[in-house]
């Protein structure tokens, strides 16, 4: 048997990883600057995060969601003090796609209605549901077309209003921050459109923050910059530090009832430990703070660099826009010891580093990407055909 082969490979092989750093099988050492998709957030083997984990697993590793468990109890308490939500209630699954899953249901169940309201570009995951609200038809089978869903294009106001006008929408499910379309955000006053328009009309408001959320941008989540309060919250990626967990932060009004949701692993006793030595990580070093104004650093430092149409993005969740496609350029990057991201923007370079990156590394990576961007114009100018007057 062998793995079944659908991933686009970046051809090292990392053995150990501290902080901001990997190391691979060649004792090759990279500035990580793409988190393995966000989804290190306080850092590779974060002392406080190993410790944890080795502790509780020392004790208990697992056990399903038929016994009590303390743990679901002191995360929900303390992820609801520190995200600015201590009333809602939390359901824990193993992952963001999963996570999008249930709050849908959840709109649906709330509601009475089985329509969703999504944007163009989007992306929510890969199981059945969160498959048919992600824009890209090349990743849905027959299996993911049924679903009702109208895509709309982002901040357009007209839009949403025409699908809300009929009664007929359970939700409208928004990313914080558009992740995999190249770092496009929704402005602050769209968003406070969207809760606005759904209160209007009857219909769950749903961010996904599963690649936007736990201190990424600077704020706990990215919607919180426009201010605004969603019945349903999504997270996964960061939440778990590497360890795979997911979330739905849910309004009060949705009341539970006994099997509406469920889920084997989700919320065991190793992935609420994770969970919580992130949290307190995160807020004992002050990273959501560090987030924002190392950011904000890269972002200035980027957008003065050569060739560069746009550098979008909050905190650190950066999408740098050239004018042609960046893939020799990342390989490029990964020799120079700099790991990066891809989107499904060719021409879009997505930053996405462990939260404890510093300013000293953020100048690494425009040192490294000077480097780059210079042998690309001398090939360039080398392989052109000669002038003729």
């Amino acid at each position: 048997m062998k793995p079944f082969d659908v991933y686009p490979l970046q051809k090292i092989t990392p053995v150990k990883a501290t902080g901001t750093r990997l190391l691979d099988d060649k004792g090759v050492e990279y500035l990580d600057f793409y988190g393995g998709h966000a989804v290190i957030s306080v850092g590779h083997s974060h002392p406080v995060y190993v410790e944890a984990i080795q502790k509780q697993l020392d004790n208990l590793g697992f056990y399903s969601n038929s016994v009590l468990n303390p743990l679901q109890i002191e995360l929900a308490e303390r992820l609801g003090i520190i995200s600015g939500y201590p009333d809602y209630q939390l359901f824990l699954v193993n992952s963001g796609s999963e996570a999008v899953e249930n709050a849908l249901r959840l709109a649906s169940f709330h509601t009475g209605r089985k329509k969703v309201v999504t944007f163009h570009g989007a992306f929510h995951g890969r199981t059945s549901g969160s498959l048919a609200v992600t824009d890209n038809r090349k990743y849905r089978s027959a299996f993911n077309v049924d679903h009702e869903v109208a895509f709309v294009p982002l901040n357009d106001r007209e839009a949403v209003t025409s699908q809300l006008e009929a009664r007929d929408v359970a939700a409208v499910l928004i990313e914080g921050i558009q992740g995999m379309a190249g770092v496009v955000e929704p402005s602050d006053d769209f968003l406070q459109f969207l809760e606005t328009e759904c209160a209007k009309h009857g219909t769950m408001l749903v961010l996904d923050e599963v690649q936007s959320g736990f201190g990424r941008t600077g704020k706990f989540f990215a919607h919180q910059h426009a201010a605004i309060r969603p019945q349903l919250i999504t997270m996964g990626k960061g939440m778990g530090n590497g360890f795979p967990v997911g979330g739905v932060m849910i309004h009060p009004d949705i009341r539970p009832e006994m099997g509406m949701l469920g889920a084997t692993f989700g919320g065991n006793h190793l992935a609420c430990t994770a969970v919580l030595s992130v949290l307190k990580a995160m807020i004992a070093e002050n990273m959501m703070q560090q987030a924002e104004i190392t950011g904000a650093y890269a972002k200035s430092k980027l957008a003065s660099l050569q060739g560069l149409k746009e550098v979008r993005g909050r905190g650190l969740m950066l999408g740098i826009e050239f004018a042609f496609p960046v893939k020799q350029l990342r390989k490029l990057l990964l020799d120079e010891g700099i790991l990066t991201g891809n989107s499904s923007n060719p021409n879009v370079l997505r930053i996405l580093p462990p939260l404890c990156i510093t300013i000293d590394e953020v100048d690494m990576l425009i040192e490294k990407l000077e480097v780059v961007l210079n042998k690309i114009t001398m090939d360039i100018l080398e392989n052109s055909p000669p002038w003729r007057g």
